[in-house]
């Protein structure tokens, strides 16, 4: 059978630099193929190719598309294929999708473009496309702007845009990276029945093997800009024969932590924490004042000496409120001790507390300073918690602190010289890891400390963070929707929703017998078990 698209020796580069090499693989109508690998890899700016969508890389080889070429096609003729043959799902909707138009606006300019629908015909189109990706209250939510949606239902109206063209080939980068698990398997499910609908092809790009087992037909592994190993799910994933590939596979999250002393000092207790917010009131009774938002009712938490509490939930479950409210940076209502202080909101009198309970936060690019040097962002907190030191003595504790979190001038000539951007994802959470521990604080707020990450990455920093906890003593409070990073770190869980505790317990009882429906659903949507 002739394939829909049939990809032969191709090779990108960038200014001189090859980044794709010599990379050859087939979608035949109908199937789903996944494009394996890390960051790196070269996956995404082999699908951004196909496109003409690889600004600034120079390309050669074949890419056939039903017997034509895309490669060779003019920005005119690949215009005419984009959006109405192959379509492309973005991985971050918030940054692909337009602020300034709604979402009714968007999916009807690519009918009209695409299909020469008149604009009420256009509009009505879109509502119909909003409801088939399950979005509620299509009427109401076509009028809305792309900030008014939540992270799940910006991604449907993504994929409802991208198949407003009716392509042959989905081209989905990432699809589900920036959602929640229990979003993610709401999108892979949605997309799966949405392409048995629509017969098309599916090249689904991404780093997620428990996606890969769960949607693909065969897959494709990349490294490095190679195609190091291709076949049938089950034969890849089951039997990898390339050491990268068996890399990948054995890259899930492993549990090496102790279990902390039943009478451990009590570092963080919280009674009855409250978080609201000042909501507007509609109508008559905005004269009145203003209404409230409660994010967070009355939680109930301690966190010892050498443990790990994991909070999960959703997007909207109150994970942040509460991680902030610990912190000392949100108002709140009820009790909350941290060594057994209050938060007084007096900043001299919290700064014993602010040295106790540092933070490493989801993003490492954007919580490092771009315009600070290396030897800058980490030595930063010495300069308000240990004004004492010198220029020199604060160097010799960023050095130590860059040591124990496994970077060294020997391995980064100039390290300490160096910007964030120099460095890879997973180094900039090291050097974040290393600016929180250098005060020597007794508990780390991890919020998704490493969802940013490739999956190898990801294994390293938390094998880094049990570690430190071993060695230091640290406690942590970790912040995640990832249930394979709850199983490997924690010791004690609380499940949030919608503001409310769900349930909490050790983590065994909970991955054991959870005894809510959520929490149930939770584990379903993990995809553990290798679905």
């Amino acid at each position: 059978m002739t394939p829909l698209l049939k990809v032969h020796n191709l090779h990108m580069s960038f200014q001189g630099r090859e980044v794709v090499h010599g990379v050859s693989f087939s979608i035949q109508a109908g199937e789903k193929l996944a494009l394996v690998g890390e960051s790196g890899s070269g996956k995404t700016v082999t699908a951004l190719s196909l496109l003409g969508l690889a600004r600034g890389a120079w390309v050669r080889g074949e890419a056939l598309f039903e017997g034509r070429d895309l490669l060779h096609m003019s920005e005119t003729e690949l215009r005419g294929i984009r959006g109405s043959e192959i379509a492309m799902v973005f991985q971050e909707p918030m940054t692909a999708l337009n602020p300034l138009f709604t979402i009714g606006d968007q999916i009807a300019e690519v009918l009209e473009l695409k299909k020469g629908l008149s604009r009420k015909d256009a509009w009505a189109r879109a509502i119909e496309l909003l409801e088939d990706t399950g979005i509620p209250e299509p009427e109401r939510r076509v009028n809305s702007y792309p900030h008014q949606l939540s992270g799940g239902q910006r991604q449907r109206a993504m994929i409802a845009m991208a198949l407003a063209g009716e392509p042959k080939l989905l081209l989905a980068d990432e699809p589900t990276t920036a959602l929640d698990v229990s979003l993610r398997g709401q999108i892979l499910a949605l997309l799966d029945s949405l392409q048995a609908k629509h017969g098309m092809a599916v090249l689904l790009i991404t780093h997620d093997l428990n996606m890969v087992r769960r949607f693909a037909h065969r897959v494709v592994v990349m490294e490095n800009g190679l195609m190091v190993e291709h076949g049938e799910v089950s034969a890849v994933l089951s039997q990898p024969q390339h050491p990268y590939t068996r890399r990948l596979v054995q890259s899930q999250p492993e549990r090496n932590v102790f279990e902390p002393v039943s009478n451990a000092e009590v570092l963080v207790q919280a009674q009855g924490l409250r978080v609201s917010y000042p909501v507007p009131r509609s109508g008559w009774r905005g004269w009145l004042g203003q209404g409230e938002f409660v994010a967070l009712h009355e939680a109930n938490f301690e966190l010892r000496s050498g443990q790990t509490l994991g909070i999960i939930g959703e997007s909207g479950s109150g994970k942040s409120s509460l991680a902030l409210a610990t912190l000392g940076l949100m108002p709140f209502k009820g009790d909350l001790q941290i060594e057994g202080q209050h938060w007084s909101g007096n900043a001299e009198r919290d700064l014993p507390m602010r040295r106790a309970l540092q933070v490493v936060f989801q993003d490492p690019f954007s919580s490092l300073s771009p315009r600070m040097t290396v030897e800058a962002v980490v030595g930063e907190g010495l300069q308000v918690h240990a004004p004492e030191l010198n220029s020199l003595a604060r160097q010799i504790k960023v050095l130590a602190a860059l040591a124990e979190v496994g970077m060294t001038e020997e391995q980064f000539p100039g390290l300490l010289a160096r910007y964030p951007h120099e460095f890879s994802g997973g180094q900039r959470q090291r050097i974040a890891i290393a600016r929180a521990l250098i005060v020597q604080p007794r508990v780390l707020v991890l919020d998704e400390p490493t969802s940013a990450l490739d999956v190898s990455i990801q294994k390293q920093v938390l094998d880094l963070l049990q570690r430190l906890q071993r060695e230091r003593d640290l406690s942590y409070l970790l912040i995640t929707h990832d249930i394979e990073v709850i199983q490997a770190m924690a010791h004690h869980v609380m499940v949030l929703k919608d503001g409310q505790v769900v349930e909490s317990g050790t983590m065994d009882e909970l991955m054991r017998a959870p005894e809510s429906d959520y929490t149930r659903s939770l584990l379903a949507a993990s995809f553990i078990g290798g679905v």
